[in-house]
């Protein structure tokens, strides 16, 4: 079924809102997304034919509403517990929709459902899939496809989460105070591993999934605009901005992987570019600082660098000695061993590197080595780069960087010493 893309973008910003109305006012997140996924199915189907209605919100919600009835009449009548229909009564006045009035930020139920499907009750890759599913209003096919899963493996992923949250018998409202902070720093890890997935694919034959990337950016954006104060959202909408800003010069024509040094900043996106810095300024006054909004200056002085050469590698440097103090992990200390590197030398870097070389999470990752090899190459010692590029390119399961570093590795082999070093692309997980 072919759906205009204007009409795709409205039912995947309108269907959190239909869920949220449905749900706060069943109860029943599990099934009011089931009966929303069919009333979107409907309108995908009809709209294109009978036109737009005028109150598009307003036919969505009255279509999952009545599929909502259907839907608890069914599992009455299999259950028949007197009880259950005592408290559930579909003609129940209680459940009729309001008048649809326009939408008001008090009335968007989108952060709600982001808490809901972001518990720490579930396992990371469930959250994620849910919340695409959710709020992002994916289907499970795509995602699937995103994520290089059967569909079934996905769909069974994504009902056990709404099985969880159903026999925990969450309430659908926002977390109380006492643990809304912890909950919404879910909430942006769970949109940082969507973005991160789309940005650089680890497995598959591209690198990136444009598609998996623009959603985690419109989800993190409706999560800024519904808390406009809170800094560290505000930071990682930013770094998600700035990072994906260089995405375009990011491969060459074939898709092969093209290095920070060899891209062609022409192609980088100088509105998104604009956006992210302006954000990360405002954030950063405001405080506390997290680590998204230090990651976001980073990627903001790679992307006001014009070369590699020109970057601001002290500043850089000096920030991610800031990011370990606020949230040290190997990955954070393998990429400041890089600007250890580009400040003060290779030499410095390797020694940086080699205190993570056992560390549980780095060992057999294709990043240590791929860092590794880049240093050995700025400092001349080929034998070792090409050693380490290939073991980067037989430890990472995504196509286009097992390519560039094989090439790397055949390069300078076939010809030691030709052409300057490339720069390590510093890619940051918080």
């Amino acid at each position: 079924m072919n759906t205009d893309p204007r009409t795709e973008d409205l039912l995947r910003e309108l269907a959190p809102q239909v869920l949220g109305v449905l749900s706060r006012r069943f109860g029943d997140f599990a099934t009011a997304e089931d009966a929303v996924q069919e009333a979107l199915l409907a309108a995908a189907t009809q709209w294109p034919t009978e036109g737009l209605p005028a109150n598009p919100r307003g036919w969505l919600i009255q279509v999952g509403y009545r599929r909502m009835i259907e839907l608890v009449r069914g599992e009455q009548a299999r259950r028949r517990r007197e009880d259950l229909v005592a408290r559930r009564d579909p003609d129940d006045r209680q459940y009729a929709p309001a008048p649809d009035d326009e939408l008001t930020a008090e009335r968007d139920d989108t952060l709600v459902l982001l808490f809901l499907c972001c518990h720490p009750a579930l396992a990371p890759t469930s959250a994620v899939a849910l919340t695409l599913r959710a709020v992002g209003g994916l289907s499970t096919a795509e995602i699937a496809r995103a994520f290089l899963v059967p569909e079934a493996t996905m769909a069974q992923r994504i009902s056990r989460a709404k099985q969880r949250i159903r026999t925990s018998k969450l309430p659908f409202r926002m977390p109380e105070p006492a643990e809304r902070a912890d909950r919404l720093t879910a909430v942006r890890q769970v949109l940082y591993l969507i973005f991160t997935e789309g940005h650089t694919s680890t497995s598959g034959p591209h690198l990136r999934r444009i598609d998996l990337a623009a959603e985690a950016i419109r989800l993190t954006r409706a999560l800024h605009t519904l808390l406009p104060d809170d800094s560290e959202s505000a930071g990682l909408l930013a770094l998600m901005l700035l990072t994906e800003a260089r995405g375009p010069a990011r491969t060459g024509p074939s898709g092969e992987l093209a290095s920070l040094a060899d891209q062609d900043r022409s192609r980088w996106d100088a509105t998104a570019i604009a956006e992210g810095i302006a954000l990360v300024t405002r954030a950063l006054p405001r405080g506390p600082v997290g680590p998204y909004q230090v990651q976001a200056a980073i990627a903001a002085l790679h992307d006001e660098a014009p070369s590699t050469e020109r970057t601001d590698w002290p500043q850089i440097l000096a920030l991610y000695q800031v990011l370990e103090r606020l949230a040290g992990s190997p990955v954070v200390a393998l990429n400041r061993a890089v600007a250890t590197a580009m400040v003060h030398g290779p030499a410095a870097g390797l020694a940086a590197l080699d205190a993570l070389a056992h560390d549980p999470q780095l060992t057999g990752h294709h990043r240590l080595a791929a860092a590794r090899a880049h240093l050995y190459e700025m400092a001349g010692d080929q034998a070792r780069a090409v050693a380490d590029y290939r073991a980067a390119a037989a430890r990472t399961s995504s196509r286009p960087e097992q390519l560039y570093l094989t090439m790397r590795a055949a390069r300078l082999a076939a010809e030691p010493g030709d052409g300057p070093p490339a720069a390590v692309e510093v890619e940051v997980e918080p």
